[in-house]
């Protein structure tokens, strides 16, 4: 649940709801009913713009269009009629729950402070000039109200299931011991494992929107990568802060945002770069290498395609990890945590739900239209 009510997602969140596969979509054709069954016998007198109502609180059609597009982001695939509006119908409902969870979340006195919200924002804003933010924005289709809506409620969720929830969620050592015991042959390592991280140019020219890092930073040619990347080497030996220059400058779209983090890599897999596997085996925790060449694979063999600098986070020795590893209680607790707050969140929406007053006219509406 709370991956589908949670409006802040990313460092710079601005993506609600994750891209939907239309090939998909005709699972949810049994969505509408449910929704209509619910709302069976009420009044179904509203406004054009109304497509449901929270205890009378209206569902505006043009929030559910804003989300729509969203949703649909850049894809060039055209959804039929009947796929479009089951997508709609999943904007609804998620509009739905997280209007329940605001309400609730403002009877308990938990909503978030415009204090909260401009701290929150003043973060966001931090790398950027305000020329630079404000083109953020512009290629989000967003202004800044509607990003301090999305931060809002974002915060507002986040206090409310911290008070009704995760403060109540409590991971005995007993829970711990009987998931490693249940799970022994997890925590044993066939072999090293390094826990990298990485700052990524490329000299392959692509849209500076797609490389993923905050700036927008993108070079387009060999001798730019070359400079690009050596001005962030030198930055890292003066002492700045490797997972920020990632976040800024990694042209790596699939780490760059978290810091270049690559997580843990098998040394087997390091292997197969030896002038990487190399570089990396001379490391201590925390130093980084010199630039190296990065290769990727083409129709013609290897081809270098641009230079990265990587980082030592943390190493660990093949073997088995036992329970009284530090490391090994903090993972399994906060995996044991997280399923236990997704199990209650999804509970918690539920119960909130039951004691709603829920008119869903859109959903009445695709049923009816549907059924003649």
């Amino acid at each position: 649940m709370q991956s589908r009510l949670n409006a802040v997602r990313t460092a710079f969140p601005f993506n609600p709801m994750r891209k939907v596969n239309f090939m998909n979509a005709p699972a949810m054709l049994a969505f509408a009913a449910v929704c209509v069954a619910g709302a069976a016998g009420c009044q179904r007198g509203h406004s054009a713009d109304t497509v449901a109502t929270v205890n009378g609180k209206p569902i505006l059609r043009s929030d559910v269009e804003a989300r729509f597009q969203d949703t649909l982001g850049e894809s060039h695939q055209q959804p039929s009629q009947e796929q479009a509006d089951i997508v709609r119908l999943n904007v609804v409902r998620d509009l739905i729950d997280q209007e329940i969870v605001m309400q609730r979340a403002t009877k308990l006195n938990l909503a978030a402070s415009d204090e909260e919200v401009d701290s929150r924002v003043n973060e966001l804003k931090a790398p950027y000039t305000q020329e630079e933010f404000n083109k953020v924005l512009a290629e989000k289709h967003l202004t800044l109200d509607a990003m301090k809506r999305q931060i809002r409620t974002g915060k507002t969720e986040e206090k409310l299931f911290n008070k009704e929830i995760n403060s109540k969620i409590n991971i005995t050592d007993a829970d711990i011991a009987n998931y490693y015991n249940a799970h022994k042959a997890e925590f044993n390592l066939p072999e090293p494992q390094y826990h990298l991280a990485q700052i990524v140019v490329t000299s392959i020219p692509a849209p500076a929107q797609q490389v993923g890092n905050l700036q927008n930073s993108k070079a387009m040619n060999d001798a730019d990568a070359k400079k690009k990347i050596e001005t962030l080497h030198n930055r890292i030996i003066s002492g700045e802060d490797f997972g920020m220059l990632a976040a800024n400058f990694s042209e790596m779209q699939a780490n760059a945002q978290s810091g270049g983090d690559m997580g843990f890599v098998s040394e087997s897999q390091l292997h197969a770069e030896p002038e990487v596997y190399a570089a990396i085996n001379k490391l201590q925790l925390g130093q980084v290498t010199e630039v190296l060449p990065l290769y990727g694979n083409t129709p013609a063999g290897k081809k270098a395609v641009g230079y990265a600098i990587y980082r030592l986070v943390d190493k660990e020795a093949a073997g088995q990890r036992e329970l009284n590893d530090p490391r090994v209680q903090q993972a399994i607790r906060k995996q044991l945590r997280d399923a236990r707050s997704q199990l209650l969140q999804n509970a918690y929406i539920e119960m909130l739900r039951d004691q709603a007053r829920v008119e869903n006219y859109f959903a009445e509406q695709i049923f009816k239209s549907g059924a003649q």
